[in-house]
């Protein structure tokens, strides 16, 4: 039986480990927190998916601070999607009290592996238009890409699709503890023509938004639990700052294959159970 000093360290390391990945691929880590909180130390999974959506404003709140002044993160996309995005949260919040642990793990299962194919698919695309005098148009954007050394432009494409998902990913959100981060940084990136880099931090902007719409009703039906939420959150603002001294040397590539494996993991683990 592990001490309750212990579970709560337990729970601040996951959740550095949280704002690590969250600083570089966009997520919230609600796919770490999770299966740890359900899985590891024996929560119930409404119970941890009610802390990990706190986490996901703590981790949010922490990666935009920091990337804000970068020119990565594309406001006008991300509040437009975020409309959408919200609205599926509320829905699926008042939805998610009625259904049972067990449709929600199998959900959670299916849903990052499918996710997982689509970004092994993408690996090579790199989105960049290699010319700073290019039209972005009405929510594209242009950043300095570190890999070509230069600034770079991008254009945002089939924005029909990217509200439909972002509807989606406030559904999942509230389903199973994410931020959203999880089918908008593949979405953006792979469909809508956003590169890597904008898209995960555009996304850790929005994954907030999101995760707010959703806690009061964890909160009022009392599945939020104060001590583990605290200590997690802690944990967040250590790990975001280790995340983005990993991501300014690591290449696009990379974050890609590091997401699919980390989403092919966490699938497994739920199926197998």
């Amino acid at each position: 039986m592990i001490s309750p000093l212990v579970a709560l360290l337990l729970v601040m390391a996951a959740g550095a480990l949280a704002g690590c990945f969250g600083a570089l691929l966009g997520i919230g880590g609600g796919v770490f927190l999770v299966p740890f909180l359900n899985l590891g130390l024996g929560y119930s999974f409404k119970e941890a998916v009610a802390t990990s959506l706190v986490t996901v404003i703590a981790t949010s709140s922490a990666v935009s601070a920091r990337t804000a002044g970068k020119q990565l993160i594309n406001l006008k996309l991300g509040m437009l999607l975020e409309v959408a995005t919200a609205a599926g949260g509320l829905a699926g919040g008042l939805v998610v009290v009625m259904m049972s642990d067990r449709t929600l793990q199998v959900i959670f299962a299916v849903v990052t592996a499918l996710i997982a194919v689509v970004m092994l698919r993408r690996l090579d695309a790199r989105n960049v238009i290699l010319d700073s005098g290019a039209d972005p148009g009405r929510l594209g954007g242009q950043y300095y890409d570190a890999e070509s050394g230069q600034m770079v432009t991008y254009r945002v494409k089939r924005l029909p699709v990217a509200l439909a998902v972002s509807f989606a990913a406030g559904n999942v959100s509230s389903f199973l503890g994410l931020g959203g981060g999880i089918l908008k940084v593949p979405a953006l990136n792979a469909w809508c023509g956003v590169p890597m880099r904008p898209a995960a931090a555009t996304s850790a902007l929005m994954i907030g938004v999101t995760a707010v719409a959703a806690v009061p009703v964890y909160y009022s039906h009392g599945y939020i639990i104060e001590s583990v939420a605290a200590a997690t959150v802690l944990g967040v603002l250590a790990g975001s700052r280790a995340g983005f001294a990993i991501s300014a040397r690591a290449r696009a590539k990379w974050l890609k294959a590091l997401m699919v494996a980390v989403l092919a993991g966490v699938s497994l683990s739920y199926l197998l159970k």
